[in-house]
């Protein structure tokens, strides 16, 4: 067993410390090639990919102060897959060692992941590497010299980059004044949630260029059309006595993109994005209200703000010594609190990338991820828009309002929905 161990980072406590039967916070990344898996060949290709990324090889143990992260060997593998999406990977129930999962069905790839060990962004790149060392061993012959373009070292895959980046310049001295001010409680969908800590997962493929061209005559990006067309179907459902009430959007946020980083572990934030209902609303008027309001919120002075912000809690000599069992049910009632200022979550994770040589072997890629109310994440290959929709809900109302607005863009919808799930 490797000595190595490292700490987590701040948005991983959270997880950890909020995971609970209906939301074990796991997200799910899939590639669907055109031909059944060989899986005595994706397990070769897992073997090969945990060596050139062995910082997914890390078990998560319980410290006085903090969990941390220790590195095994254990070695992973391939299983078919006989479970729903976004299945538990930590905590009392679970018997594994590592926190992803690696699992096959007829031609899909998945890779389950506990959301303490990487985000999308992350999973996404161990997703890539494994479905290109797959490709290459089922077809030597074209896809041999085939590689990713990725120089990053291995300290920085496996760099606390929330650690790295932060600015103690503004490091208080107190708790910040931001965090104890309460947020506005949003408009929540419905107390109607499915029984037994239950979850349905839709798969929804769209034509990319249809909903950009639909964009563009808006004149906004396809997030913000996305999000706009997402809180008109949640505004059918709302009483006129809760109007008072916003409907708010959450976007997490790659901060990759704002920061030189290639880590392959947690680095985003979240950005709110509000809306009180006035009942005149209209798809082009509310899209440039989302549009405006989320480009400011994502300004490079807001988003370093918003990651010191958070970032100055773990900094505090306070909060550092506090015991582990003291800590855990304050952050899990922050949390909480936290939960009642969203309506919805919205995860644009953009367009998937791999080698031109393998694209005739790719068929689509997608992600879910498990939630505690609804939460909806977008990801591109080629001309198909992949959403997985994930929802706590019994009633399907507002998934139902949300396709009809995206037909009426011209855009073929195919639909694939599993069983509800846990």
């Amino acid at each position: 067993m490797n000595d190595n161990w490292y700490k987590l980072d701040n948005v991983a406590k959270v997880f950890l410390a909020t995971h609970n039967a209906r939301n074990p916070r796991s997200i799910r990344v899939s590639c669907t090639l055109n031909e059944e898996i060989d899986a005595n060949i994706l397990q070769q290709a897992l073997d090969l990919t945990i060596r050139e990324r062995p910082q997914f090889q890390v078990r998560i143990r319980r410290g006085f102060f903090w969990n941390y992260l220790e590195q095994t060997d254990a070695e992973p593998k391939v299983v078919p897959e006989t479970f729903g999406p976004c299945p538990s990977l930590y905590g009392t129930g679970y018997k594994g060692v590592l926190h992803y999962l690696v699992s096959y069905y007829r031609n899909r790839i998945n890779i389950d992941m506990s959301h303490a060990i990487s985000d999308g962004t992350g999973a996404f790149m161990l997703l890539k590497l494994l479905t290109l060392n797959y490709l290459r061993l089922r077809h030597p012959d074209n896809l041999n010299a085939v590689s990713l373009q990725d120089t990053a070292s291995s300290d920085d895959r496996f760099r606390n980059s929330y650690d790295h980046f932060y600015d103690a310049e503004d490091k208080p001295s107190i708790l910040p004044k931001q965090i104890l001010n309460k947020k506005e409680r949003a408009f929540q969908i419905s107390k109607r949630k499915l029984p037994y800590n239950q979850l349905r997962y839709i798969e929804v493929h769209l034509e990319a260029d249809k909903l950009l061209t639909k964009s563009k005559e808006l004149g906004v990006s396809l997030t913000s059309m996305l999000g706009a067309m997402l809180m008109l179907s949640i505004q059918a459902n709302v009483p006129l006595r809760q109007r008072k009430h916003p409907i708010t959007i959450s976007l997490p946020v790659n901060l990759r993109n704002y920061y030189p980083s290639d880590t392959l572990r947690n680095f985003f934030n979240n950005i709110d994005v509000s809306h009180k209902i006035t009942g005149n609303e209209t798809l082009e008027a509310l899209a440039h209200e989302f549009d405006t309001k989320l480009k400011a919120g994502i300004e490079p002075e807001r988003v370093k703000e918003q990651m010191n912000r958070y970032q100055n809690i773990e900094q505090l000599f306070l909060a550092r010594m506090v015991p582990l069992f003291v800590k855990q049910p304050v952050v899990k009632l922050f949390s909480k609190r936290e939960t009642k200022t969203v309506t919805a979550i919205l995860s644009n994770l953009g367009r998937i990338n791999m080698p031109v040589e393998t694209q005739e072997y790719i068929n689509y890629f997608t992600d879910f991820c498990s939630t505690d109310n609804l939460f909806i994440t977008a990801t591109s290959y080629g001309n198909d828009l992949v959403l997985g929709i994930a929802s706590a809900y019994s009633g399907t109302g507002v998934i139902r309002r949300l396709l009809s607005m995206l037909k009426e863009t011209g855009t073929e919808i195919s639909l694939f929905a599993t069983e509800i799930i846990r």
